[in-house]
């Protein structure tokens, strides 16, 4: 089966728990969930899916159990990024041998390292893939920015190289993306309240935490963006926007979980310690917002 390219609607999957450990067949649900809305693709085990609390078998086993649950059906993007290069190489190699399409890599986290420092973990993470790696630059977790010179620079040395998942918030920042390197960058956003700016000016679609709940109704917003039917897709904007902040009032993943619990789709919204479940006021918010849609 020929997959989609890497572009649309792609949803960062949460990491159902079940009394500590991963529940692997409320994964498989969730899996199924994202499929029949139409979603373009996964990414298992990015910041939605609690990868740093997760072990270095767990990391790979949800890896694996998501490509099986997937069955060929739509790509596969793991989250594959460490703050050690080293760390990074090897959860890329064994991604590739489970059959990954691509890798999601963030930038490297706590080190702060030089943008010539950035370039070289990078470089050592291609050298050890010939598949898609979707660069990943949220400087507001990670504290450095992947900068536009040094995507340039991975983007001619490594043809595998021409994604990145764009979380720093600006518009402004696509821009520049998009001037630097035009059709050679294809740009996805971070941030589910500013996909539609972003596409505005040039992004192709968003990896999505919302979509772990509204994968149908993000999936027709970002649709009608690529078609250029803008107006339509502000419509469907503004109807998603209170869901979209009400999905943040706490740090991620701890609404989104709370909400796909709440539809039955997984059995809890357990998050890893120093992760904690939502404070009552923050969850009645949710709940309302939720209702509000009809979910």
């Amino acid at each position: 089966m020929k997959l989609r390219p890497l572009t649309g609607t792609i949803t960062a999957l949460v990491t159902p728990f079940r009394q500590g450990q991963v529940d692997y067949a409320g994964l498989k649900k969730l899996v199924a969930y994202q499929i029949k809305g139409g979603i373009d693709g996964l990414v298992p085990v990015g910041t939605t899916g609690e990868s740093p609390t997760l072990s270095h078998e767990e990391h790979m086993d949800v890896i694996r159990a998501v490509i099986a649950d997937a069955r060929g059906r739509v790509p596969v993007i793991a989250g594959t990024g460490s703050n050690s290069t080293h760390e990074a190489v090897e959860l890329t190699k064994l991604s590739h041998d489970a059959g990954a399409n691509a890798m999601l890599v963030v930038a490297p986290y706590y080190n702060k390292p030089s943008q010539e420092g950035l370039f070289r973990h990078f470089c050592a993470v291609a050298d050890a893939t010939d598949r898609p790696i979707v660069l990943y630059s949220i400087p507001g977790r990670c504290g450095i920015e992947i900068g536009v010179p040094v995507v340039e620079r991975l983007r001619a040395k490594y043809q595998q190289v021409r994604w990145i998942k764009e979380a720093g918030g600006s518009v402004d920042r696509v821009d520049q993306l998009k001037t630097a390197l035009g059709a050679d960058i294809t740009v996805l956003s971070g941030d589910d309240s500013l996909t539609l700016p972003f596409m505005a000016v040039g992004a192709e679609g968003v990896i999505s935490v919302a979509s772990n709940l509204f994968a149908r109704e993000i999936g027709q917003m970002v649709r009608c963006a690529l078609a250029g039917d803008f107006v339509k897709a502000a419509k469907l904007h503004r109807k998603l926007y209170p869901v979209f902040k009400a999905l943040f009032i706490e740090p991620n993943p701890v609404p989104i979980k709370a909400a796909v619990a709440r539809a039955g789709i997984i059995d809890s919204a357990d998050v890893r310690a120093p992760l904690c479940e939502m404070s009552a006021a923050n969850a009645r918010l949710l709940e309302h917002a939720l209702a509000a849609f009809g979910k």
